[in-house]
């Protein structure tokens, strides 16, 4: 038998590699736990989606003979006093957002669908964001929105000397969508913008009057912000508040989620590029929705705001975020002056 105790803490790795241990017949895995996050590993995978012949008990204080009268009266004035805090302490419900989050997972539930909510169409840009597999078990991701909405999503295996076939498969999706591409220039992903170039001066010889290339634009995540010298927030600039243009990027898609739900929640008013919505019938949906929540707000020694790094993430045991990543690049900012063209037949 293996017995748990504060079982919320365990990761997705820790138990891919405890799990192959067990090998007793009939073993049982016991895991004792108050709910931390709806997004934890063991919530999600034992209590939500439990594997087979697997019990979910749940147990409160109300089963506690020998709870004392003092205690009693505690735990009501809780109830009084905040309610939400009462139903995580003491009735078990896990919380649906952490609070060191980026972007909080109620935002994203909110965005779901936000266009049928709030009856807005797809209007300007069609981008396909464009995540590059590093090594070892990290994977390839694409994301696809049509101005405010996201439609589509997608995530592969590639090695790291596949990058033409990945470019590919890429290249196929934005042009069946009739966007452009914005793709991590960092690491493998530096090579991706010479092999979309080859990929259109191929289509070009094959038929040159009729075919029209792909748009790429490269995505630098530690390079310097946006427009640096815009004024961010009253008296803050650009460059004085995020640190890099992944932070940039991060915080004004939260934004866009955080108005969102003050949109369908609370009824406030926003434009319709300062929203944003995700299909509900978007491949990957629920994969999308946990990755988009889980990268923690950091800041560097100047003081100005950063995203929580792959490698701190690593340490949480928390794999590469890649199709939210994909999405991240797909709403990234980006001077249109230097986007590279390849229009085909034009001379």
């Amino acid at each position: 038998m293996l017995w748990n105790e504060e079982a919320h803490a365990i990761t997705e790795a820790q138990w891919e590699i405890l799990e192959p241990t067990i090998r007793k017949e009939g073993s049982e895995c016991w895991f004792i736990f108050n709910p931390r996050l709806v997004t934890d590993y063991v919530w999600r995978n034992f209590v939500i989606d439990p594997p087979p012949n697997t019990l979910v008990r749940k147990i409160n204080y109300e089963e506690n003979p020998f709870l004392s009268s003092t205690m009693k009266d505690v735990i009501n004035a809780a109830k009084t006093r905040d309610p939400e805090t009462f139903e995580h302490v003491y009735l078990g419900v896990p919380r649906t957002d952490d609070d060191n989050a980026v972007i909080k997972l109620s935002w994203v539930e909110a965005a779901i669908d936000a266009h049928k909510k709030l009856g807005f169409e797809p209007s300007g840009r069609k981008r396909l964001g464009f995540d590059v597999a590093d090594s070892g078990a990290d994977k390839c991701a694409n994301v696809y929105r049509y101005g405010s909405i996201v439609y589509w999503a997608d995530e592969w295996k590639a090695k790291e000397d596949e990058l033409m076939k990945s470019c590919n498969r890429t290249y196929n999706a934005a042009l069946e969508r009739g966007a452009e591409i914005v793709y991590d220039s960092i690491g493998v992903g530096a090579g991706s913008g010479s092999k979309f170039e080859e990929i259109n001066a191929d289509r070009k010889a094959a038929d040159p009057w009729r075919s029209t290339a792909v748009q790429y634009t490269k995505f630098n995540a530690g390079e310097g912000v946006h427009e640096p010298d815009e004024v961010y927030q009253p008296g803050i600039l650009n460059k004085d508040f995020f640190a890099n243009l992944k932070a940039q990027t991060w915080w004004l898609v939260a934004e866009r989620f955080r108005n969102t739900y003050n949109a369908v929640k609370n009824g406030e008013k926003f434009d319709v590029d300062q929203m944003i919505s995700i299909d509900s019938d978007c491949p990957l949906l629920e994969k999308l929705k946990y990755e988009l929540s889980t990268p923690h707000r950091d800041f560097d020694k100047n003081g100005r705001v950063m995203v929580e790094s792959k490698k701190d993430l690593a340490k949480r045991d928390v794999p590469s975020p890649n199709i939210a990543d994909a999405f991240i690049m797909s709403f990234a900012p980006t001077d249109t002056s230097v986007d590279v063209w390849r229009i085909l037949g034009s001379q």
